[in-house]
């Protein structure tokens, strides 16, 4: 969702009346699902609500937090998760329940009651502050680098590779910016202080982050392949196919000699992800055909796993199991 169509689902609590409907129901419709309370004085559709992804709804929190607090942050600037949404990045298994804020003003207290703010008493040098949408927030390195010292590593990974390909990718998997990658590590590096909370996490993900990865789902994937034993798989690997085509495989697991995929739902059942006016029926024949070609011309298995399976590590060391792929050292 883009910050100018999250700003206008928002309305408030005087707009809500002015269509009808009185004060004293609107607490009846927000206990009924028909209205969803964002944060005080401040609501969207239930139903549409409950529809939107992590970072929709983090995303609205964040303006509405921000309209309530008449367009300020109380000396602080949206920062971490909160930042994250508004610089477009993915909250892979993460459901925020605050708005994050950052800054040397703020008190570093967390409000009683729902909605919340977590105030993180830290300074915020002027230049790590941007401007998006006119919204004051962390930079891209500081952001990145305050995610992956406070959540998981399945929310890092995801957040640290689609922040390398925002800034490296180009949308053609042959042509991948080196050098715009490697400067992005380098400012995340700079900004995880010594010897603080999460920081040998964080500079074990940065080490391992990679823009190549297309989805949440790859870099988790990923993650947990490294936790299951494999050697670093190589990522969007180009195959030429029929006709002057090419094909990239999503993960060559070249210790195990086998092609690895990861098929998100979205690659079936979006429109917007396999393509306008695609059906699902031509989307699944299209890729028989791509595996195929694959498998017939390179002579390796392609080994497929779902969303489904990579709950945890061991989700998916079962799945490559069944399918008798093993990391070398386990062979």
């Amino acid at each position: 969702m883009r910050l100018d169509d999250a700003s206008r689902w928002l309305r408030s609590r005087s707009q809500i009346e002015q269509t009808g409907v009185p004060a004293r129901t609107l607490a009846a419709h927000v206990r009924h699902g028909r209205l969803h309370r964002v944060d005080r004085g401040w609501y969207v559709d239930g139903a549409s609500w409950r529809e939107w992804s992590t970072e929709d709804r983090h995303l609205i929190r964040v303006i509405a937090a921000q309209r309530r607090r008449g367009g300020g942050t109380a000396g602080g600037v949206f920062s971490h998760v909160s930042a994250a949404v508004l610089w477009g990045l993915p909250l892979a298994r993460c459901e925020p329940p605050r708005v994050h804020v950052s800054g040397a003003a703020t008190n570093g207290h967390v409000r009683a009651g729902e909605p919340a703010v977590a105030r993180h008493e830290v300074s915020v040098e002027e230049n790590d502050v941007a401007v998006i949408g006119g919204m004051r927030c962390t930079s891209l390195p500081r952001t990145v680098a305050d995610v992956l010292r406070s959540s998981s590593e399945e929310t890092g990974i995801s957040l640290l590779d689609a922040a390398l390909r925002a800034v490296a990718g180009s949308g053609d998997f042959a042509h991948y910016d080196e050098t715009a990658d490697e400067d992005l590590r380098e400012e995340v590096a700079r900004r995880l202080p010594p010897g603080a909370r999460g920081v040998r996490r964080a500079r074990a993900l940065l080490e391992m982050g990679d823009g190549r990865a297309q989805l949440p789902g790859e870099s988790i994937s990923r993650l947990y392949l490294r936790h299951i034993g494999f050697a670093p798989p190589r990522l969007q690997v180009p195959i030429d196919g029929p006709r002057g085509t090419r094909y990239f495989a999503d993960f060559g697991l070249d210790d195990a000699g086998v092609w690895g995929e990861f098929d998100g739902r979205a690659k079936y059942l979006d429109p917007a992800v396999r393509g306008t006016g695609i059906d699902v029926a031509a989307t699944i024949l299209a890729e028989k055909e791509r595996e195929d070609w694959i498998r017939g011309t390179t002579g390796r298995r392609v080994v497929r796993w779902t969303g489904q399976d990579i709950r945890d590590a061991g989700t998916l060391r079962a799945r490559l199991a069944a399918f008798r792929v093993f990391p070398r050292s386990q062979r």
